[in-house]
């Protein structure tokens, strides 16, 4: 499908609204990095940085190269890609420029810098799209070849990649991510005491959001640079935390244990990325190998420029480059160099400052940071809790009980560590397999082991107390349900077991993308089977036990199989269009962002349901109290006499549970009393025959609602028949009267 510029403007717009700390940047285009394309022959670059201005279709650069080669003519070819296509495409004469002092090239070094108005008969303002300048994570590149005049052999090649200042990349949405994690980590640890809580599981949803997010971007597809960019976003929640001494620190010690691979670059990595992938999007003809000649270049104008500035210094010798790892300096990349970086985990570490090589070592040691930080803060809080009881250490068993428990929330929080950590550690333990850089991949396999192991042993426990007793045993025990919860306390008794394919679903996405890693298509075909099955499972189990987070989960599995959808136009061998790709990557990026703020407010609305919960019961009762035509306070003040006693019938055990100091009844008519009197069993429906009532009237009514509702109203001047007590009573019961309704109202 062909989409628009206009419909692409748009998405840009929407997109850059969502990256609330994207500066405003001119309508201007600039070199962001520079690599040989050749090997350099007759001209070595230091710095190669050019602007172009479209306000006024000028170009500002600032070289400084060294000439090696004595008596080399040669002329200028000057090509621009902008999403694969080639809107420019010129060569200059340079022995017209600088009144003929770069022809021949002269054998020293040199440095140029000066502003060049274009000439109009380019046309460059017309044949630059407006969007180029507003779109963010531009993918264009400049290539600048010397071809020697006389031979036509290529002296020097040299290509640099095109930025605008925008990006999908923003460090405010780093910390507007991690800052919701962190909140969602404040209320769940709050509220973690309470197994039912839904906050500690939206916690874990959120970040399995993050990481899934970040996954997204590991495969082995030619994504969009925008969307590369904005999944970066979320690379902090995969353990990928870019730290220079930390990686100067992993990059001795794989060195010092048999590593050959190369560290990561001091500039942007996106120098490395494979021409064939984007922001380069170059054929396969394009590319330029030893001293090849570029054959799809076409000479179509060529340009006299004189009158100006050229200043001469001395500078020191030229450096050879080599490596990836050497910062500031001019990198050589071709189609048959070893630095070239591979879609997938390659670019994608690379792209957040980490070598691939280093990527695992990253999240080792970011996993036993976290852990550290966890066993210090449980530390501290058991100090804190034993200290606060044995000041309380008046009750009995005081002190035992509230280091239980606080122990059990402590291991509830060590599981939901290991929970966290599964995603990350599967994906760069089994990725590091693949590389055999060093022996350290031995703590690759030993981590691996103890995060999967400590999770599978978790679940075979729950497993076995549900099929030994049954599932509801799991939410009887207490302990068992305080630190086992994280598994399975979110679903109903008999969908215990519903965590169990979200894992295995974990596993095997992780399989995927670390040994599938140079296949794009299998990798994308299965991810989305089992997102489908993934989805498939929780629409058939619904295992939540409310049906609010049945949709949730709900929506959000279709996100992930919608997404995961849309990143089949991804795959290299389909063919798609640039401008298609990147429409692509914002409206994925569009979802996830939804996705994202849909979180944020459950998250929101669950640490506010308590209060609201709180206010709306005593909101009830209050309109309970008016509804019934009288305030609460009259409904409390009535006196016994006039309250109907219940049924023994009705609620037989609450004769045992209210009790009055004189339960007694004296008339005045008659002067008798109630006490020792022993009624019928029926009574309710068989009123005394020598009762009489002042008021017929209101006997009456009373009688027939007795025999309605099985209450029987007693009226308090009318006498009653006294009976000797009865041997089968005992003394407690005959101190005791019926609750009135007024006291126990039946239940609903």
């Amino acid at each position: 499908i062909l989409f628009s510029v206009a419909r692409l403007r748009r998405l840009a717009s929407l997109l850059l609204a969502l990256s609330p700390l994207a500066a405003c940047q001119g309508d201007t285009l600039f070199t962001s990095s520079v690599t040989y394309c050749s090997e350099p022959d007759a001209l070595l670059i230091q710095q190669f940085d050019v602007i172009y201005f479209q306000q006024n279709s000028s170009v500002w650069f600032n070289i400084s190269a060294a000439s090696v080669q004595p008596d080399v003519n040669v002329s200028a070819n000057v090509f621009l890609n902008v999403y694969g296509m080639h809107p420019v495409n010129f060569t200059i004469d340079l022995c017209s420029l600088f009144n003929s002092a770069l022809c021949p090239l002269p054998t020293y070094n040199f440095t140029g810098s000066d502003t060049i108005p274009l000439p109009s008969s380019l046309g460059l303002s017309q044949k630059v799209p407006e969007i180029a300048f507003k779109i963010p994570d531009l993918e264009a590149y400049a290539q600048l070849s010397l071809t020697e005049v006389n031979t036509g052999a290529l002296k020097a090649c040299v290509q640099a990649t095109l930025s605008n200042g925008w990006s999908a990349h923003q460090v405010g949405v780093e910390w507007a991510t991690s800052g919701l994690a962190l909140l969602a980590l404040l209320s769940a640890v709050c509220f973690s005491a309470a197994p039912d809580s839904l906050l500690p599981f939206r916690f874990l949803d959120l970040f399995y959001l993050y990481q899934w997010a970040a996954s997204t971007a590991l495969l082995d597809l030619n994504y969009s640079s925008v969307y590369i960019a904005f999944a970066t976003n979320f690379a902090w929640a995969l353990g990928l935390l870019s730290n220079s001494p930390i990686q100067i620190a992993i990059n001795n010690m794989r060195h010092l244990t048999g590593g050959t691979m190369a560290d990561a670059s001091g500039g942007s990595a996106v120098a490395f990325v494979n021409r064939k992938l984007s922001p380069y999007n170059a054929a396969a003809a394009m590319f330029v190998s030893g001293t090849s000649q570029l054959l799809e270049i076409n000479q179509e104008t060529v340009l006299t420029w004189s009158n100006s500035a050229l200043e001469n210094y001395a500078s020191p010798a030229m450096l050879d480059v080599k490596q990836l790892d050497s910062a500031g300096t001019v990198q050589l990349v071709t189609s048959s160099s070893s630095n070239v970086l591979q879609a997938g985990i390659p670019i994608y570490v690379n792209y957040v400052g980490i070598a691939t090589a280093n990527a695992f070592m990253t999240v080792f040691l970011t996993v036993l940071m976290v852990f550290a930080i966890f066993f210090v803060a449980v530390g501290i809080g058991y100090g804190i809790v034993a200290y606060l009881a044995r000041r309380s250490s008046a009750k009995a068993g005081s002190l035992p009980n509230l280091q239980e428990r606080y122990t059990g929330l402590a291991r509830a929080w060590f599981l939901r560590l290991f929970l966290i950590a599964f995603t990350p550690v599967s994906i760069f333990a089994m990725y590091q397999w693949t590389l055999k850089d060093s022996w350290l991949s031995v703590l690759s396999v030993l981590l691996l082991l103890v995060v999967a192991g400590f999770l599978s042993y978790c679940l075979f426990l729950a497993g076995r107390l549900a099929v030994r007793g049954t599932p509801s045993t799991l939410y009887t025990d207490r302990k068992y349900l305080v630190c086992g919860g994280p598994l399975f306390a979110l679903y109903r008794s008999e969908r215990y077991y519903a965590a169990l394919p979200l894992l295995i679903a974990t596993l095997l996405k992780a399989t995927l993308t670390a040994f599938a890693h140079a296949d794009g298509e299998v990798q994308i075909i299965f991810l989305l089977v089992i997102e489908v099955g993934a989805l498939a499972t929780l629409l058939v189990l619904r295992p939540h036990k409310t049906r609010g987070a049945d949709i949730l989960t709900t929506s959000l599995a279709i996100t992930r199989v919608v997404c995961t959808g849309l990143l089949v136009c991804f795959v290299e061998a389909i063919g798609m269009g640039a401008i298609s790709r990147v429409v692509i990557g914002i409206v994925t990026a569009v979802f996830i962002s939804v996705a994202v703020v849909v979180m944020f407010i459950n998250i929101l609305v669950n640490l506010a349901a308590p209060y609201l919960w709180r206010h709306r019961t005593r909101s009830s009762t209050d309109f309970s109290a008016l509804e019934k035509g009288r305030p609460e306070s009259e409904e409390t003040s009535r006196p016994p006499e006039q309250m109907v006693p219940l049924d023994p019938g009705v609620n037989p055990d609450s004769s045992s549970q209210i009790s009055i100091e004189d339960p007694s009844v004296y008339t005045q008519e008659s002067g008798a009393t109630t006490l020792g009197s022993l009624l019928p069993r029926q009574w309710s429906l068989r009123p005394s025959r020598h009762s009489h009532s002042r008021n017929s009237s209101m006997s009456h009514s009373r009688n027939s609602f007795s025999q309605s509702s099985n209450f029987v109203s007693s009226n308090a001047s009318s006498p009653r028949q006294s009976h000797p007590p009865s041997p089968l009573y005992s003394h407690s019961q005959l101190q005791s009267r019926q609750p009135t309704i007024d006291e126990h109202p039946a239940p609903f």
